[in-house]
């Protein structure tokens, strides 16, 4: 697998403007290798782990619920199973819930066993789901936290650096004339006549961080002029940075069409684009680590495996080439 490119740049989007790091694009790369499942299912790094066995002075009891031990490690579980569910509070509060949590599921439980819950096919179906999840979870998260090695995530950072050796980036401001609606001709005709007469102000001579100030639909725009910092070509969309990367520092553009409305786009300063420190991207590197482990393993397991889906007709099977020679053909 390839290493996204190291990017704490920020990316022209549907939302105009946010910050896209290695992280988030290497995500999006895990979706479309293993349709999710990874990314669905395994822990993140960095996140709550299952608890591990620990001596008891590491894991100390909370609670108890007719005698049963309530203990910390018990309360990371029942976290990580919550996740965002826990209501919003101060850690007391966090806790106090999840002893909660941990106690009423001791009860239920103890009620459940009281009514033959255990003996039920339902029970015993779930009981294996919940057993291969586990089993899953933990091989995905053993086998991601062994490949993390700081001589793997070197070699991950010293392999992105390359790639972006001789990557341009360039500088830019933008003054947006937003058309909400792509498909509206009067609307876009009216964004597109504003562009112009800023344009027109630009030409004249005014300063264009003041007037995209003064203009711009996009929200930060009107407190930064327009600046939407450094960017690679690959991070805006191809109509914008068609032009972008086509002006000299200090041009400015002719008004350009995109899916947000209409642009005026002045380049500030053009560069090649310089690498972060390893630092800087060290967490990112560490779930592309992660993930590539998870997904080289799943990969194989995948292709050792025989699958066979039941809900879908088999394809029929292509004829098998023959070994016998192609008649000739006849003479009149």
């Amino acid at each position: 697998m390839t290493p996204p490119p190291l990017s704490p740049l920020p990316q022209f989007t549907g939302s105009m403007r946010r910050r896209v790091g290695l992280g988030a694009a290497f995500a999006l790369a895990v979706s479309l290798a293993v349709g999710g499942a990874v990314m669905a299912q395994a822990p993140a790094p960095g996140g709550a782990a299952p608890a591990q066995p620990s001596a008891a002075a590491n894991d100390p009891v909370v609670a108890k619920v007719n005698g049963t031990e309530i203990r910390q490690s018990d309360l990371a579980l029942a976290e990580e199973d919550v996740g965002q569910n826990i209501p919003a509070g101060t850690p007391e509060a966090k806790r106090d819930w999840l002893i909660n949590y941990v106690a009423d599921m001791h009860i239920l439980a103890k009620y459940a066993e009281a009514h033959k819950v255990p003996d039920t096919a339902d029970f015993k179906q779930r009981l294996a789901f919940l057993r291969d999840k586990a089993l899953m979870d933990l091989v995905l998260r053993d086998t991601g936290k062994a490949a993390v090695t700081n001589e793997a995530m070197r070699s991950v950072y010293d392999e992105a650096v390359k790639q972006m050796a001789d990557e341009q980036e360039v500088h830019a401001r933008h003054i947006l004339f937003r058309v909400a609606d792509a498909n509206d001709q009067n609307a876009s005709k009216a964004a597109e006549d504003k562009a112009k007469a800023a344009l027109a102000r630009i030409k004249k001579g005014e300063d264009f961080a003041t007037v995209a100030k003064a203009l711009t639909d996009d929200p930060p725009g009107k407190q930064d002029g327009g600046d939407l910092g450094y960017f690679t070509k690959d991070q805006m969309v191809p109509e914008f940075s068609e032009v972008a990367f086509k002006l000299d520092k200090g041009q400015v553009s002719e008004p350009i069409k995109t899916a947000f409305g209409w642009h005026i786009v002045k380049i500030e300063d053009k560069r090649k684009r310089a690498a972060p420190e390893f630092d800087q991207v060290k967490d990112q590197i560490e779930t592309f680590v992660t993930r590539k482990a998870q997904i080289d393993l799943l990969n194989k397991l995948r292709a050792e495996a025989k699958i066979e889906r039941l809900d879908k007709a088999a394809e029929p099977a292509s004829p098998a080439p023959s070994d016998k020679p192609a008649a000739a053909p006849k003479k009149n």
